[in-house]
C-alpha cells in the first residue's frame, strides 16, 4: 500500500538495511494473537481518545488496527518486517479507520517533517537498532506540540532480575527473538530524547503468573514540546 503524502526516505545504511526475520516473525505472528486476550485491554487504553493524522511504528500484524477510535483520520503504519508488514495489509483491509502500511524503518521514517498529529509505538522500542535516532525521527515527524503514546517493556523487577535481563542482552535474547532487548529503558530515553512526559504507569504483563524477562511494561504518552 502507498503512502499518502509520503517523501523520499532519508539516505544512510539504516535507511537502506532490509529487516528480515523469518522465523520470529511466525512465532511472533502467532504469538501475538494467542495473547490478544491479556494484551487487547492495554491497546484500548493507549489509543483511546487520538485524533487526526497517525504514525504509527513498527506496526508488526496489525493488532492496534482494530482498536484506533473514528476520531483517527488516517494511520500510516510503518512495518520493516517483511512477513509482518503482508500481515499488516491484510488487517488494514478490515479496519474502521484507512490505514496505509508503508515500509520503513524507525531511524529514517520515510515520511514528511510535522506530517502527524499523533505517534504510537508498541512494544517497539525494545527492538529498534538505534533507540535514541528512531526516537529522534519520531519527534522530526510530530507537529509541535504532537502526541507520543507509548505501551513498551523495559527494565524492572528488582535487582536480580535487571542483572538477567542486562545478561540476556548481551547473549541470547536479541538473536532469538528479532533483535528485541529486555532492558531497556523506554522512559528514560523518551525523556532524553527531548519529550514532555505526560501520565504514565507501570504494569505487569501478564499481570498474575510468573514473571518473564519482558513483563515490566509502562503505557503512558508525551508530547513533542509546542514551538515557542
Amino acid at each position: 500500500m502507498r503512502s499518502r503524502g509520503s517523501s523520499t526516505a532519508p539516505t544512510g545504511a539504516l535507511s537502506t538495511t532490509p529487516v528480515h526475520h523469518p522465523l520470529f516473525a511466525r512465532f511472533y505472528a502467532r504469538l501475538s494473537v494467542a495473547a490478544e486476550p491479556t494484551i487487547g485491554v492495554h491497546r484500548e487504553e493507549l489509543l483511546a481518545g487520538l485524533a487526526g493524522r497517525i504514525i504509527e511504528i513498527g506496526a508488526g500484524n496489525g493488532l492496534n488496527f482494530a482498536h484506533y477510535p473514528s476520531t483517527v483520520s488516517e494511520v500510516v503504519a510503518i512495518e520493516p518486517e517483511r512477513r509482518l508488514r503482508q500481515l499488516a495489509v491484510t488487517a488494514a483491509l478490515r479496519s474502521e479507520v484507512p490505514v496505509d502500511v508503508v515500509p520503513g524503518v524507525a531511524e529514517a521514517l520515510p515520511v514528511k517533517s510535522e506530517a502527524f498529529d499523533g505517534a504510537v509505538v508498541s512494544l517497539v522500542l525494545c527492538s529498534v537498532r538505534d533507540l535514541p535516532r528512531a526516537l529522534a525521527e519520531i519527534r522530526r515527524v510530530l507537529r509541535p506540540g504532537g502526541e507520543l503514546r507509548f505501551f513498551e517493556h523495559g527494565s524492572g523487577g528488582g535487582r536480580a532480575m535487571a542483572a538477567g535481563q542486562r545478561l540476556l542482552d548481551r547473549t541470547v535474547w536479541p538473536p532469538l527473538f528479532g533483535g528485541c532487548h529486555v532492558g531497556r529503558d523506554p522512559v528514560g530515553a523518551i525523556r532524553d530524547a527531548g519529550y514532555e512526559l505526560g501520565p504514565h504507569r507501570r504494569l505487569l504483563v501478564p499481570e498474575r503468573g510468573p514473571r518473564t524477562p519482558s513483563s515490566y511494561c509502562v503505557l503512558g504518552t508525551a508530547r513533542r514540546p509546542s514551538a515557542s
